[in-house]
């Protein structure tokens, strides 16, 4: 998953206008939720999340922990 920074909203942002934040996932595909200016919670596209992640029938928690390792230098990265 690439990280961009058009896709990094605030979570004020995504509770106050989330029409606009499921927009930019359609747009997109992903958006990454910061909560005090770090990244907290990925919205991602259904129809990715069941390509790229769930293909194999992994449980959730597999899969997000298996994402997390993947990627964990850009989330350390962007908790800076």
């Amino acid at each position: 998953m690439n990280i961009n920074v058009e896709n990094l909203v605030s979570i004020s942002e995504a509770n106050q206008n989330f029409s606009r934040i499921a927009r930019l996932v359609d747009e997109k595909g992903t958006a990454i939720i910061l909560k005090n200016n770090a990244p907290r919670y990925v919205l991602l596209d259904y129809g990715l999340f069941r390509q790229d992640v769930v293909a194999d029938n992994e449980s959730v928690d597999a899969a997000a922990s298996r994402i997390l390792a993947k990627h964990i230098k850009a989330f350390e990265e962007l908790a800076k």
